[in-house]
């Protein structure tokens, strides 16, 4: 008798469409994608560094990157579900390289196509003297690692602002879920399995 399957398999094809940053212009992004340890990347890339691009000429001022996003997990349960990270950056008054802003959010859980729209915030000098000379060495604060955005550890303490929106589109696509004893036709699997304190993953 042939046994069940022991893993199941997350795809998220997408875009990272476009970001609205009302102060700024000529920006890029990277991304990244923080996950647990039962989560192994199968195909696809890691990790990604758009083209600059500058505000559209329409009213909604929109910077559109349609910055194509494609990669897929296998895991053993759905504890730590992939987050995207992103950072955007631009040139500062100097010409300098400063980040614009940092934002995560959680792949989508249940299968087809969805959008989101992550809220972007910056680190922020914890004095006027910081700001001051920050802004004049053309250092603005920024993490060393874009990823302790997804993970929370330390973030309380930080002072952030918040700064500008990015809108990411992704088509999802899952195996073998049903047949572990997940449920992702409907809210279901969103509540009882990513949801709960055993999991220890709170979603979008």
């Amino acid at each position: 008798m042939a046994s069940g399957p022991s893993v199941f398999l997350l795809n998220v094809s997408g875009q990272i469409e476009s970001a609205e940053f009302p102060e700024f212009d000529d920006l890029y992004c990277k991304y990244s994608f923080v996950y647990g340890h039962d989560w192994a990347p199968t195909s696809g890339v890691e990790e990604g560094i758009s083209q600059i691009t500058s505000k559209s000429q329409d009213g909604k001022q929109a910077l559109v990157w349609n910055f194509p996003v494609e990669i897929t997990f296998k895991s053993t349960n759905p504890h730590s579900w992939p987050q995207i990270v992103i950072s955007v950056y631009g040139p500062d008054a100097f010409g300098n390289d400063v980040v614009r802003g940092y934002g995560a959010v959680h792949l989508p859980f249940t299968p087809g196509r969805h959008t989101r729209t992550i809220p972007m915030f910056v680190p922020e000098s914890s004095s006027r003297l910081q700001r001051f000379t920050s802004w004049f060495m053309g250092r603005r604060p920024e993490f060393t690692d874009a990823k302790v955005v997804a993970q929370g550890e330390g973030r309380e303490v930080t002072r952030v602002r918040s700064q500008g929106c990015v809108t990411v589109s992704f088509n999802v696509v899952t195996k073998d879920l049903k047949k572990l004893g997940y449920n992702t036709g409907n809210g279901d699997f969103h509540k009882a399995h990513i949801m709960s304190p055993s999991i220890g993953l709170v979603g979008p």
